[in-house]
């Protein structure tokens, strides 16, 4: 109660007259208005922070994946650039300065110790490159190789590899009945040092050579890179770029200009049968060689220093004309399981892989060659007893050398008999011979084709086989020296005709029959002498 006021009266004599009431209430509406207007200020003025904090709302989106992914590249990118820029700014001495902090003082290399002895160039030297390591430039395409004009195709950055594959395929292959280049394509070897100094950036072939003998006084023109398109066969070299001639004249060249000086021959890898190919060729009577004379070689080569020649062929060679599955794609695949697959991607890379190495004949030529003479049959190899296990035998410990011989023993049992080649499956691989079933593939008849209508397939001559036709290879379970060569004229008919016309994989009866005059035998050092 002591909350409620009562209200005072009013006295008539305070009321406003009539006159004055009037302006009074247009102050008070002036006073209502003002007052309103001062509350739309106030509430504009309130509402202005959250009418603006809506609008940045709006305009900050939420963090994405996409800006993650972007943010990280542009991370990867800045420190690339700043990494680059310090690798470029810093001294030439500088890692070699940090080497030899950590590690102390470096040897010299190989030619500054010679050169310290007292060593100088003398023999003119040649460099023969093996089979991938030669670079090879376009010099005419199709529209889509436009701005390729001399660039690598192969060797280098590959750069050309990832921006348009296909395209690159297409001008990398050869064609499957000739053997040489298509209709409107000319890919050529690169000449000069550079031509197989490095494989890759990072990746050196002769260069360390090179560098080496240049320390003793070498220079280009004592040195000579007899590079040569790796791809072809050894006499379609000369056929199609004359090759094998260019290669005897700048050795001549170089005996003559050297005083008389005989040259030092250095082939590697598949080089080594190339020069072999080369020395018949040059002392053979032309057309066919190159009319040099019976003393060419004699008059004009020291030495031939060959190394890590494939004179009897690699094994390796079979799986990679077979499948395009040579060891390094096993491991490959071993890493990445599905990637080189058709069903993952859709990118078919192996065979495309297939399709283009098949049309290099110069693959064949390092198939095995002397048959199971050479590389053993079903139940034995010139491996046989040998153990590929780490070796623990030691001096002083017999023990240890019980231990490892049982261990031999043991391996020797379960191990792989290595005269068979190509294997379908582990089990048959180390199988007694007497338990493996097997059916002759050879006489086959091939059945209908295998290939789908799919705008995905990449054709091969497994297409052409049939499902018959891979059928009877399979069953036939296991392949030796022997057999190796049938089986590739079934699964490949056109490249086998195209190899076995340049090369041979025999042992001769007798090396004075007539037939051996053959340019085929020329590279295989079981029917040549």
């Amino acid at each position: 109660m002591s909350l409620l006021r009562r209200r005072k009266p009013i006295d008539e004599s305070d009321k406003p007259s009539a006159s004055d009431s009037k302006p009074q209430k247009g102050k008070e509406e002036d006073f209502g208005r003002h007052e309103d207007s001062e509350d739309d200020h106030g509430k504009s003025r309130r509402k202005t922070p959250s009418r603006i904090g809506k609008k940045h709302g709006e305009k900050r989106h939420k963090w994405s994946c996409l800006d993650s992914c972007c943010w990280l590249i542009g991370c990867i990118c800045v420190t690339w650039w700043v990494l680059l820029f310090l690798y470029n700014a810093m001294p030439a001495s500088f890692p070699q300065y940090v080497t030899e902090a950590i590690t102390g003082p470096l040897p010299d290399p190989p030619g500054e110790k010679l050169k310290k002895e007292g060593l100088e160039a003398k023999h003119p030297v040649v460099f023969v490159p093996g089979i991938v390591t030669g670079g090879l430039e376009l010099w005419e395409g199709r529209k889509c190789a436009e701005g390729l004009f001399r660039k690598r195709l192969w060797g280098g950055t590959f750069g050309e590899v990832y921006k348009r594959p296909l395209c690159w395929v297409e001008h990398m292959s050869l064609d499957n009945e000739t053997g040489l280049d298509p209709c409107g394509i000319r890919v050529r070897p690169v000449s000069g040092l550079v031509a197989a100094d490095y494989f890759a950036p990072g990746y050196f072939v002769w260069a360390v050579l090179i560098a080496n003998l240049a320390r003793i006084g070498y220079e280009e023109k004592t040195m000579y890179m007899a590079a040569y398109d790796w791809r072809l066969s050894f006499q379609n070299t000369e056929v199609r770029d004359q090759t094998l001639s260019r290669i005897k004249s700048n050795i001549e060249l170089m005996v003559a200009t050297n005083g008389g000086k005989k040259a030092v021959i250095f082939p590697h890898s598949m080089g080594v049968l190339y020069f072999l190919h080369f020395m018949k060729w040059v002392e053979a009577p032309a057309p066919m060689g190159g009319g040099g004379g019976s003393d060419w070689c004699s008059k004009h080569i020291k030495a031939v220093v060959n190394i890590g020649g494939p004179f009897l062929g690699v094994p390796k060679a079979i799986a990679g004309l077979f499948s395009a599955e040579a060891k390094d794609i096993a491991v490959a695949r071993a890493i990445a399981p599905g990637f080189l697959d058709n069903d993952i991607f859709h990118l078919q890379t192996l065979q495309h892989v297939m399709r283009m190495s098949r049309s290099w004949d110069s693959t064949m030529s390092m198939i095995p060659r002397g048959g199971d003479t050479i590389w053993g049959g079903l139940n034995w190899s010139p491996e046989e007893g040998y153990s590929c296990g780490k070796k623990r035998e030691s001096k002083n410990d017999t023990q240890t050398a019980d231990q490892a011989g049982a261990e031999s023993a043991v391996s020797q049992a379960r191990s792989a008999n290595y005269g068979r080649i190509i294997s379908f499956g582990k089990d048959v691989a180390e199988a007694p011979s007497s338990d493996i079933e097997r059916i002759d593939f050879r006489g086959a008849v091939k059945g209908h084709s295998a290939a789908n209508t799919t705008c995905r397939d990449v054709w091969t001559e497994y297409h052409d086989m049939g499902f018959a036709g891979i059928k009877a290879v399979a069953e036939y379970k296991t392949y030796t020296a022997d057999s190796i060569v049938d089986m590739l004229d079934l699964v490949a008919p056109k490249m086998m005709a195209r190899g076995t016309a340049h090369f041979s994989y025999g042992i001769a009866d007798d090396l004075d029959d007539p037939k051996y005059k053959h340019y085929k035998y020329w590279s295989n050092p079981l029917e040549t002498t």
